[in-house]
């Protein structure tokens, strides 16, 4: 049985210390491991079984549910440093998107490497999201999207980011990002961010450009 299995098993039970007791043996893991490799894998099965009609709705959100916990907790044995000159990023479900825990393992990894984070979660309607960014003015605005549905909403989005009067790199992830060129839905291109370990290497790219350009003047 796989790790991400063995976790699966955990989280239908409910059962949050076993659950946390399950992940703390991996301690030796950066929390990027952990994610990638240990809980994305847990609840792909726990979808899986969802659509499968194997678990009922109720089962995946409780193990939904122990999951946050889970991710809440990781985050917190870290302490994240930030300063007045630190980069921004905002962080956010399309409308109708109720899928958060990837893009919460997201936002967590910008915040371990010293981002200022705004974690804005599930279903922000468009409206919102583009007043929470004009008043923020973000470096960055991460969205995700995990159902085919709602790609519908992911032009208007795009558009309307584009009006900003200080542009943010987008970037987009989910599920979807490995079965659809998501490019393709927009004029304005997102940057995709396929899994876990791509948001570290962007993240380590976007301080090494940081630092180029400050060098250069």
């Amino acid at each position: 049985m796989t790790r991400g299995e063995e976790l699966a098993e955990i989280l239908l039970t409910g059962a949050f210390v076993d659950a946390w007791e399950y992940i703390e043996q991996f301690d030796y893991l950066s929390n990027v491991e952990i994610y990638q490799d240990i809980i994305t894998p847990a609840m792909v099965i726990i979808g899986l079984k969802w659509e499968n009609f194997e678990i009922t709705v109720a089962d995946e959100h409780l193990a939904s549910g122990v999951c946050d916990l889970i991710l809440s907790r990781l985050a917190a044995t870290h302490q994240f440093e930030t300063n007045e000159f630190a980069p921004t990023a905002m962080f956010l479900c399309l409308s109708g998107e109720q899928h958060y825990l990837g893009l919460k393992m997201v936002a967590s990894i910008f915040a371990e490497n010293g981002w200022k984070i705004k974690f804005l979660g599930a279903n922000l309607p468009v409206q919102y999201a583009l007043q929470a960014a004009k008043d923020w003015k973000p470096d960055v605005i991460g969205l995700s999207v995990s159902i085919a549905p709602h790609l519908t909403a992911l032009t208007e989005y795009m558009e309307a980011f584009s009006y900003l009067p200080k542009k943010p790199r987008v970037l987009l992830g989910g599920r979807l990002t490995n079965l659809y060129d998501l490019a393709s839905f927009t004029a304005i291109k997102p940057e995709i961010i396929p899994n876990i370990f791509a948001v570290d290497k962007w993240i380590t790219a976007f301080h090494t450009e940081a630092r180029k350009k400050k060098i250069e003047g």
